[in-house]
């Protein structure tokens, strides 16, 4: 969608991100980035992955349900088409 959006389109959404990400704040651990083409990996071989993750942020909180409010207004949803948020909490390893 960013390849077909004009400089002011484009400044316009990163815009959105920015004033998203203030009011996050120190949650936001890595704003994360656009994501392109993906391969998926197994050990008989490689394919094209489905296109289905578009980007991802990394955001700090006690727990899922503490995140949620901080997606309420997430500039995801002024994506045109079906749009949806995936949240993943990381489990310690020990």
């Amino acid at each position: 969608m960013m390849r077909n959006s004009t400089p002011e389109q484009m400044q316009s959404g990163m815009d959105m991100w920015m004033k998203w990400s203030s009011k996050a704040g120190n949650a936001v651990v890595d704003l994360g980035t656009p994501l392109g083409k993906g391969k998926v990996v197994t050990k008989s071989g490689v394919s094209d992955a489905p296109i289905g993750v578009s980007g991802y942020s990394i955001i700090q909180a006690e727990s899922i349900e503490a995140l949620l409010p901080l997606l309420k207004d997430h500039p995801h949803f002024m994506s045109t088409g079906m749009v949806s948020i995936e949240a993943y909490e990381c489990t310690p390893m020990m």
